[in-house]
């Protein structure tokens, strides 16, 4: 950890809920960054790295421990498509993680006490695609193939020394086992998180033969769910700490709805701080947001856990 004398993360899972921060974009949104394109806030690793440091540290700032990193959509892929060849798209992804450490030693300086860490975002193939099929699934690759595509960016990623990675927003269990499979030997734990609609993932898979998959993976610290409704958290917290017995990382939308042709959002918000105990109370032990939660909700999360980042 970089010379830290930070606790291992999951060492703190041990004992303690640990806050996440919350939705990258939103936040690079309200201070005005265009993300309109395929590649999202990762542009920025490129145009304002200190924009997303800035980002990182409003998190801190609110009580989250935990910055995931703006390599979502970050790939070799996406990268290639706009003219970055492979040298420099590896220090972009590495550089994803030194900007959430730099925000994490700037929290320190302003006064924050507590343990931070850095997650480094991966992302699912469907990102990359950046059509929306990452709530979908199924893209018609193999598992093989999915491995193929994952491993050189998680390698890049894990070669940039964050704590974890956060395999997240899986919609399938094809993906989920090609990713189990990238990690192994890498040197980084990780968590498992799905994108749901209900008890299902959203290929339609049961949560429990998604779960069961990670079940026993050494590599794998917990296992959840992020980038769905509020309302799908609490039955997936409950399936996934039955079926595991890991710790279970929970870090749901604000509840509004993403339409993909428009690339906009709808609807209203439906996550309230007063779940956050209920989720806690069946098993979450890695509790934030995702899209279009921001800072105060964060606040709140930490004010709903009993104080600031983990307790």
């Amino acid at each position: 950890m970089n010379g830290d004398p930070t606790p291992l993360l999951a060492d703190a899972l041990a004992t303690k809920t640990v806050v996440l921060d919350g939705g990258l974009s939103n936040q690079l949104e309200s201070a005005g960054h265009d993300l309109s394109d395929e590649l999202w806030s990762a542009r920025l690793l490129a145009e304002r790295p200190e924009a997303i440091t800035e980002a990182h540290l409003a998190y801190f700032l609110a009580g989250a421990s935990v910055a995931i990193t703006a390599s979502y959509q970050a790939t070799f892929e996406g990268f290639a498509k706009r003219g970055v060849g492979r040298a420099e798209a590896a220090r972009l992804l590495a550089l994803s993680v030194d900007l959430a450490r730099d925000a994490a030693r700037r929290a320190r300086d302003a006064g924050v006490a507590r343990p931070l860490w850095v997650a480094a975002s991966v992302g699912p193939y469907g990102a990359m695609l950046a059509d929306g099929s990452e709530y979908r699934g199924r893209y018609g690759l193999s598992v093989a193939e999915l491995e193929r595509f994952h491993r050189p960016r998680i390698e890049a990623l894990a070669a940039g020394g964050p704590d974890v990675l956060a395999l997240e927003t899986v919609p399938d269990t094809e993906e989920a086992g090609a990713l189990l499979r990238a990690v192994r030997g890498v040197g980084v734990p990780a968590w498992l998180s799905y994108t749901v609609d209900g008890p299902r993932t959203r290929a339609g898979q049961p949560l429990e033969d998604a779960f069961a998959l990670a079940a026993d993976v050494d590599e794998v610290l917990a296992v959840g769910v992020n980038c769905c409704a509020p309302a799908d958290v609490g039955p997936a917290v409950e399936i996934a700490a039955r079926v595991t017995g890991k710790p279970v990382v929970v870090y749901p939308n604000s509840g509004e709805v993403w339409d993909a042709g428009a690339r906009a959002w709808s609807g209203g918000t439906t996550f309230g701080v007063e779940q956050v105990r209920a989720w806690r109370a069946a098993g979450a032990r890695l509790i934030g947001g995702c899209c279009r939660v921001g800072p105060g909700v964060v606040s709140g999360i930490a004010a709903g856990v009993g104080g600031a980042g983990a307790l």
